[in-house]
């Protein structure tokens, strides 16, 4: 694996890179990659390509741009608002053709933000990492099972397929105008569960739980809730809304007061829907909703 630019320190050069093997079903990739912007994710991306054998470069700041000519795949891992300008640089110093594939790594934007390149004739589209990466150094495990969100024409979408199957990914297709829906999905899903559980433990802290222990009294139940969800939401539930239990619910919400309170009404009744399509009775379930309605 190459670096210029903005290559980061704990990666090694290529001369000393040792592939690791390429795990069992995985599509070997065919083509380099160039990866403009060596933040958190275009740096472990760059090192978990290196360690599946795949040739990559990472480059920096424009000046290094130009050896992106040599590559058949070249990745915007850049802020939202920077991708258009990259674009548009790309396209003024020549330096993508139709040869190539170009993707970015944008959740929300479509293949248009790259709009200044239409004219290269290359393949055009987005590949989103449904990840979080912290350490780029640990980016091949992170990376390995979780999905990549793809759009773009049928020569972007093949490319990222094969670069999914490369990190050992799983490939999922998104019409361009949904991938503003698909990715607060995702800020719910990551983001918002973080919120959750900052609230959780402020709720904690109130109740009189010491707050070295507050930041920590939730996190073996949120664990074992997420092994859960592999069932699948309905079958996930648990707790009052599911059995129907109204007066635990009211106990809930009489020691809750202002946002805290209104958060609880409101996942409340989304509990409940998955509580009434896991079965819950017409008349347990309309108990618990005549308690998370009371304004009282």
């Amino acid at each position: 694996m190459h670096g210029e630019g903005g290559m980061l320190s704990s990666m090694p050069p290529s001369s000393t890179w040792a592939p690791r093997a390429r795990r069992a079903g995985v599509t070997a990739f065919d083509f380099s990659v160039a990866i403009i912007g060596s933040g958190r994710m275009g740096g472990g991306l760059a090192q978990a390509l290196g360690e599946a054998g795949v040739g990559v470069t990472l480059l920096g700041r424009a000046p290094a741009w130009s050896s992106a000519r040599e590559v058949g795949l070249v990745l915007i891992a850049t802020p939202d608002d920077a991708i258009g300008g990259v674009a548009a640089e790309l396209a003024r110093d020549a330096i993508i053709g139709r040869h190539q594939v170009v993707l970015h790594l944008s959740g929300v934007l479509d293949r248009l933000a790259l709009h200044a390149l239409v004219d290269t004739g290359a393949g055009l589209g987005s590949f989103h990492p449904l990840q979080s990466i912290a350490d780029p150094a640990t980016a091949r495990e992170r990376l390995a099972g979780a999905f990549a969100a793809l759009e773009g024409d049928d020569r972007a979408l093949d490319a990222g397929e094969r670069l999914a199957s490369s990190l050992a990914m799983r490939a999922v297709r998104i019409a361009p105008g949904a991938k503003p829906a698909y990715h607060a999905g995702a800020v719910i899903a990551s983001n918002y569960a973080v919120v959750l559980a900052a609230v959780a433990e402020r709720v904690a802290h109130a109740a009189g739980v010491p707050a070295p222990d507050a930041g920590q009294l939730y996190l073996p139940l949120l664990q074992g809730t997420v092994a859960n969800l592999y069932l699948g939401p309905a079958a996930a539930l648990t707790g009052p809304v599911r059995r129907g239990d109204e007066a635990t619910v009211r106990r809930h919400l009489a020691a809750l007061e202002g946002r805290e309170r209104e958060l609880y009404r409101l996942l409340g009744l989304e509990a409940l829907r998955l509580a009434r399509e896991a079965g819950l009775s017409d008349a347990l379930a309309t108990a618990v909703e005549r308690a998370l309605s009371d304004p009282s």
